[in-house]
Parts: C-alpha cells; structure tokens; sequence
C-alpha cells in the first residue's frame, strides 16, 4: 500500500518509516530545546512543524506511535535529572535510576501520543487541524496536570517565561493558554509552508498568525504597563533572602547542624542600609525539629528578635496522634518578638520522594529518595498573617502548581514566598525549569514571588513575571528586596481555568459534529 506522498508502508502496520520516526525524533529534540537551561523558548513555536509533516496521510495508530517517540525524546532531554536524584540521594545503582527516568518519560509521552493520534483522526474526519491541535493539546495538558496527583513540570507555556509580553494572558487564560497559543502558532506556521504553492492559504494563514501574535503581545504590553503603574503607587516591604548553599550530603547529619544556623545566622544579621521587614530562609533550613524548644531554637528565634523583624523558614514538624508521630514538611513564621506566629504544612507532596503513592497495593515499592518516612498533608492553602499583611507559602514542589497560588490570592494573600532546596538536583537544568514554572504563578495572580533556595537560584519575580534581583547556583549569600502589593484579582484568580473548561466543550462539539455526520452518511448508504 502507498501513501498519497509515495511512499511505502505495510498495510495495517503501526510501524512508520526511519524517515518519519526521525522528524517525530526532531521534534522532540526541538521541544527539549525550548526550556532552559540548554535551550530557548523561540524554538516552541516550530517545534511541532517535522511532527506535524511525519503525521501526514497516518493512521491514529501510527499517529500515536510518531507522538511517542516525539515525546520520548522529548522527556527525556528534559527529566533526565531524575536519575541523578535517584542515584545519588536514593543511593541505588545507575539501572535504577535510568530506569526510573524512563518510566516517568514513558509515562508523560502518553499525552503527546495521544495528541498526535487526535490530531490524525480530526484531520482524517476533515476538521482543520490548525483549530484542533491547540484545543487538544490544552486538554491533554490539563489532565496531565491533574491525573495521579498531577505532573505539570514544564508544560509547554513555560517555555516563554522570559517573554514577558506573551506571558502576561496567563492572567486570563493560566499557562494553558499560553501553550494554546504555541500549538495554534505552530499549526498556523505548517499550513503556510505546506500550502506554499496557494497564495491565498499562505496570505491567510500569515495574517492569521500574525493578527493572534499581535493581539496577545498588544494585552502583554498593555498589562506590563498597567502592572508597572499599580506598582509603583503599592507600598513596598523590604525583605532579605537568605541563601545558605548548605550540602545536601551533610544538611540532616547531627554535627553541622549548628554550623548549618550559624550560617543562616551570619547572613540574616548582616549589615545593609536598611533593615528588612521580613526575613526568608529556605525549605528545611532549621535542620531539626523547630517546635523543640533548645538552644538552637532560641537562637533562630533570637535572629528575629536582633534584627526586629518577621522571619519565615522551613523545618520539619510532627503531630502525635495515638501511638503514632505524622511528620510535616512546614513552614514557620517568627513575630519580631520571636514567637511563633504561625504555620504551614506543605499540602502537595512529592510523590516518592515525600510520599508513596498506592503503597497499600504496592507495598514493595518504597521512596527513590531515602528520608525519614511519609509525610502528612496539611489541612489546605490558607495565607499566614504578618502584621498587616497576608503571604501564601509554596514549598518546593507546589510552586509548579496554579491552584496552589491561586488559592492564596482568592484567600487575599498580599505576596507569595516560594522556599525550596534544589539541592537534589545539582548543577542539572532543573533548578532553572523550577524556577521557569514559578514566573507564572506571580503572572497569574498579579502578586510578587519571593523564592529562597539552600542552594539557589533564589530570586525575587514581580508580578509581571519580571526575574529582578537573584542568586546564582550554589553561592552563600542574602539579597534585599522590595516586595509590593497589588490589590486588583485577575480572571484567573476568580475564574481559574475556565479557558481549558471552554476547550474541552470545544473537544466534545467537535466530536459530536463528526457523529452527527458520520449517522447522515451511513443513511445515505443503506
């Protein structure tokens, strides 16, 4: 059997040609490409274009075979990581975590097969596969956000964190539709080059193109401005970040912890032109239990007292119930008296790295990252209060999640504080997608991020997504910043994501469009 292109496959075979399984290939390569940090976002908007092309004249099923590879590929460009955390904090063999690095590319690639098998069947039922490739790609990432906990690491619209012009829609749309917006972009930039030869399809897809570019960086610049007006009226509040690269081989072990707080404790005591109004230190940065009373508590608590100043930092915690001890992964927030003034218990654990998912049905499995046990959930996203002022914290991991910020700003969080240890992660391209996915959640919610690493990269992200004063990986250090309050709810923050809700009204419809006709066909036939 031959394709329309000439080309020869077997028929009924799954299995596509070396030629097609390598544009799959570069169009996973180029999607790996368009996050940080060995690549850049510019080459999203083409990255679908050699899948697009494989996908031409294909069955569904070889459809989702190219969309696997692609997203193999993919993946594991991106996640690759994994499998030094697995090995070198695991502490299993090199199999393992290859192994494990694999499962979940595996895994995340299910969605961009699906995607390309979608596209193939609409396109093969003469719906424009411009209109429904965005659609589809926008509900596969919302239920890959979402499915088994959810894993929205690096979803497609992060790749243009630093294109704050085309970022600022996710204030109306989430990261969703910015990744809509990649999709219909890259559609729109195929049917041009294949349709080369028709003017009149070139000239409308260009213009189409173009016209959508405009009209999102016109909003962009538009709410750039506007930002950066609102700004300038808030009050702000001085805040220094506290950055203590502390090893991750020795953060737990016994004999550094005191040299772990004097650490904290030189750099939050240092002199500046003015004093802060808060102090940050990273996730688990007290190294024991806070809620102890010791002389190591007492001279966290004195940090505060000395510089009078409220002072927020990640420890663990535990709650007895029964005979048993439920452990935390919390926050704490220090009154300038140095009393606690209140708590946060991380709501959105990692999965087996904080906990393990199924272990009732899987009791073989155990954590890839060796700790202390499963942790608890806290009770939900509730702002702790400072004085006047409300700050919704995000540990680690949650930062990636939009819910997570948006439930702080509907709660009326003045700010947000974003305290991780990367640690984990080394000197691999990690750190800098976590903190890709983060811009969003100050764009988002229109509120300024303050984030503190142990060992980087801390920052502070206005709330136009703008990455303003940072600290580099693995450097010991402090930075003040002036945080600012904006008082104005977004779409986003009050509708949350109702663009997604509209695709995929816009998925059935299209479905039921292709039943209805497909019935009227079959009438005529009998």
């Amino acid at each position: 059997m031959k394709n329309r292109t000439g080309r020869k496959f077997k028929h009924g075979t799954l299995i596509p040609d070396a030629h097609d399984l390598l544009l799959a290939m570069g169009s996973g390569i180029l999607l790996f490409l368009s996050f940080p940090k060995f690549g850049n976002g510019a080459l999203a908007w083409i990255f679908l274009a050699p899948l697009f092309y494989a996908l031409r004249d294909k069955t569904p099923g070889q459809g989702m075979i190219l969309g696997l590879i692609a997203g193999l590929t993919a993946h594991i460009g991106i996640m690759y990581w994994i499998t030094l955390v697995v090995v070198n904090y695991g502490y299993l063999p090199y199999p393992v975590g290859i192994a494990a690095m694999l499962l979940l590319s595996g895994y995340l690639s299910l969605y961009t097969s699906l995607f390309a098998a979608a596209v193939v069947y609409f396109q093969r039922r003469e719906l424009p596969f411009w209109l429904t490739a965005p659609v589809i790609w926008a509900v596969l990432e919302y239920a890959r956000s979402h499915l088994l906990t959810g894993f929205p690491w690096e979803n497609l619209g992060y790749s243009q964190y630093q294109y704050l012009p085309v970022i600022q829609v996710a204030d109306i749309t989430g990261v969703y539709g910015v990744s809509f917006l990649i999709v219909l972009v890259n559609a729109l930039v195929f049917e041009a080059v294949k349709r080369r030869d028709n003017k009149k399809v070139l000239t409308a897809a260009v213009a189409a193109a173009t016209g959508v570019m405009l009209v999102v960086c016109g909003y962009g610049w538009y709410r750039l401005d506007d930002t950066a007006r609102s700004g300038s009226a808030a009050l702000p509040l001085n805040v220094r970040m506290v950055q203590g690269n502390i090893d991750q081989s020795v953060k737990w072990h016994p004999q550094y912890q005191r040299e772990t707080i004097a650490t904290y404790t030189a750099l939050s005591n240092a002199p500046a032109a003015s004093r802060p109004g808060l102090i940050v230190w990273p996730e688990t940065a007290y190294p024991a239990f806070f809620q102890d009373a010791n002389d190591m508590h007492r001279e966290v608590a004195g940090v505060a007292k000395g510089n009078g100043a409220w002072m927020l930092f990640g420890s663990p915690a535990y709650e007895r119930r029964g005979p048993e001890m439920v452990l935390f992964n919390s926050a704490f927030l220090l009154a300038p008296a140095g009393t606690v003034a209140g708590r946060y218990d991380k709501v959105h654990l990692v999965p087996y790295g904080e906990y393990v998912p199924l272990r009732r049905f899987f009791p073989f499995v155990n954590k890839l990252v060796a700790g202390i046990g499963d942790f608890g959930t806290g009770p939900g996203y509730h702002p702790l209060t400072m004085g006047t002022q409300r700050l919704g914290v995000l540990i680690c991991y949650e930062g990636i999640f939009p819910e997570a910020a948006r439930d702080y700003k509907r709660e009326g969080a003045d700010f947000l504080v974003n305290i991780t240890n990367d640690a984990w992660f080394g000197r691999s391209s990690a750190p800098y997608q976590h903190l890709s996915m983060t811009v969003f959640r100050a764009v988002e919610n229109r509120l300024d991020v303050v984030r503190a690493a142990n060992t980087g990269i801390s920052a502070l992200i206005s709330a136009d997504g703008s990455i303003g004063v940072r600290m580099d990986l693995f450097q010991s250090g402090w930075r003040d910043v002036l945080v600012k309050f904006y008082n104005k709810r977004t779409f986003y923050s009050l509708w949350g994501d109702f663009f997604v809700y509209l695709c995929m009204v816009a998925l059935i419809l299209m479905s039921v469009n292709i039943a209805i006709r497909r019935k009227k066909h079959d009438r005529r036939d009998q």
